[in-house]
């Protein structure tokens, strides 16, 4: 049993439904804007965590004690 699915012929769609297609062109591109924003936001947060002398000596000790077990 097939079911067919109607398809409205492009002159058919109301001209809300093409002004609601219309206002969000772009959006993809703000959106990935938003997630580069965020990306590099974190990182440089990372990195300012990661530069300070106690992250860096639990990090060294955690290494040391890693390869001092075998």
């Amino acid at each position: 049993m097939t079911t067919a699915v109607a398809c409205p012929d492009p002159e058919d769609r109301s001209q809300v439904e093409v002004d609601e297609r219309e206002s969000e062109r772009g959006l993809a591109t703000a959106e990935y804007a938003i997630a580069t924003l965020a990306a590099a936001g974190f990182a440089g947060v990372l990195l300012a965590i990661l530069k300070g002398g106690d992250v860096k000596a639990m990090l060294t000790s955690l290494v040391q004690s890693a390869l001092s077990i075998g």
